[in-house]
């Protein structure tokens, strides 16, 4: 089975939509997809993924299944830092905790990352547990059964599916299919928006899942209509 993770277009966050600049990179995700044809799709329950979801799902007739646990305000709440001026970050872009992120004591730690003492008062078990739970159920529900740092596939449903979604949400949910550590995740690697992350699984027994493409936004520079936004210098 391959696995196609999106992160939604050029966002608009209040309100949660896409700007002119997301739909253009959104419409120009059909044509990519048209090559993956996904079997079934995906989405937060954000608007600004079900947008991005969008026009690939009527390119194929598809209805656009929603799954909430999947929309970044969740894992706003619990991966985030707060900041002296009240407002919150991203602890991976919170330079204090991506140092102590990088440091060889939260490496030894592995995927019990979260228990080092300078998180025991943040939300950040709870959050990524959350995750990995409901990252393995989506994956049993597709046929395969997440074990030893791998999966074992049990008559998978489909050859291919894709999932519309975001960042921050995203990099803890490859964190957690690819059974690597948050910290190493989140800090080593991102997510361009429309980019799509390629990942395969193995249709018959044991398999280590493998990313054939990270975040590969080559649909953009395809586009007429994005690339005269980009000569426009408009930003994306």
């Amino acid at each position: 089975m391959l696995l196609f993770f999106v992160r939604h277009g050029d966002p608009i966050y209040n309100p949660d939509s896409l700007t002119e600049q997301g739909q253009l990179q959104a419409e120009a995700l059909v044509e990519r997809m048209k090559l993956c044809a996904p079997e079934k799709i995906f989405a937060s329950s954000s608007n600004r993924a079900i947008l991005t979801a969008k026009p690939t799902a009527e390119y194929f007739g598809q209805e656009i299944e929603i799954l909430d646990w999947c929309n970044e305000h969740y894992a706003w709440q619990d991966l985030t830092v707060a900041l002296d001026d009240g407002c919150r970050t991203w602890a991976f872009a919170h330079k204090p905790t991506v140092e102590l992120f990088a440091s060889e004591e939260i490496r030894r730690l592995d995927k019990e990352w979260y228990k080092h003492e300078a998180f025991k008062d943040t939300s950040y078990e709870k959050g990524i547990l959350r995750i990995q739970r409901e990252t393995d159920g989506f994956m049993k529900n597709l046929g395969f059964i997440h074990k030893d740092n791998g999966y074992f596939a049990e008559n998978p449903s489909y050859k291919r599916v894709a999932l519309f979604a975001h960042q921050g949400f995203g990099l803890a949910f490859l964190s957690c299919l690819l059974d690597l550590p948050y910290p190493m995740m989140s800090t080593r690697f991102d997510m361009g928006h429309s980019g799509m992350t390629v990942i395969e699984f193995s249709d018959s027994g044991f398999s280590v899942p493998k990313v054939l493409q990270l975040s590969n936004d080559s649909h953009i520079f395809k586009s007429v209509s994005l690339k005269t936004c980009y000569q426009n210098r408009v930003e994306f």
